[in-house]
């Protein structure tokens, strides 16, 4: 004899399984992940903000 299957259950993890490839498939496809993308946000915002606090002030009236 054969085992008994239930419908919905088998149809459950089909769709686990599939999306689970999707989304392995779309990491390999984008690439990076969210710790990495805000990783290279906050270096970038460091820079920006060393820049600035860098910057000389000028008098805008020895410039006339």
């Amino acid at each position: 004899m054969s085992n008994v299957v239930n419908l919905n259950q088998f149809r459950k993890t089909k769709a686990r399984k599939e999306q689970k490839q999707r989304a392995e498939e779309n990491v390999a496809k984008h690439g990076r992940t969210k710790a990495e993308r805000q990783a290279e946000a906050d270096a970038a915002e460091r820079a920006t903000r060393l820049l600035e606090d860098h910057r000389r002030e000028t008098d805008e009236s020895a410039e006339e």
